[in-house]
């Protein structure tokens, strides 16, 4: 496959998306945040001094995921129709899990809005926690599924989803 972003003298450009048909897209992406215990406990317990640290992360995400198009050059601008984002702490890793899901009905997919989402909200958790914990570390960002459009669904190992969010091993959203 090539790339789409390249003409064929090797310039960037925006890909033409006007002949493709309108299609139901979803995309969802997670990532993690590892922080030491106390920092975790510190989250969980609400008694960050910055205040309510996924809370203000959901945002965060939620309006990162909206302004995509601004952050990476070539990508198109989508008119959303939905954007969630939840979080499962798993205290055994002292990890913070975020999980976005982006949907739109357009001619060109989510999957960007969702890895931004999440990675927005990472970045957030880690501003309000650094007077605590410097040493946190960001990563496992992925597309775990995609769906819509000429390419057809993704589905990352054996990840499942459903109407109500994401299944296998993420019960634990808050």
């Amino acid at each position: 496959m090539d790339f789409t972003h390249f003409d064929q003298q090797g310039n960037a450009w925006m890909v033409d998306v006007s002949e493709k048909a309108n299609t139901a897209r979803e995309a969802i992406a997670r990532g993690s945040i590892f922080m030491s215990r106390e920092c975790l406990e510190k989250v969980k317990a609400g008694t960050m001094a910055k205040g309510d640290v996924l809370g203000i992360a959901r945002i965060a995400g939620i309006m990162g995921a909206k302004r995509t198009s601004e952050l990476i050059p070539l990508c198109h601008a989508l008119n959303l129709t939905k954007l969630s984002l939840e979080f499962e702490i798993r205290e055994e890793s002292s990890e913070i899990e975020a999980v976005c899901r982006a949907k739109t009905t357009g001619k060109t997919g989510v999957e960007m809005e969702a890895l931004t989402g999440v990675s927005v909200a990472l970045l957030t958790i880690y501003d309000m926690c650094k007077a605590v914990d410097k040493r946190m570390e960001i990563g496992k960002i992925c597309l775990l599924h995609k769906s819509g459009g000429k390419s057809g669904d993704y589905h990352r190992d054996s990840f499942a989803v459903n109407d109500d969010g994401p299944e296998e091993g993420h019960e634990g959203f808050i």
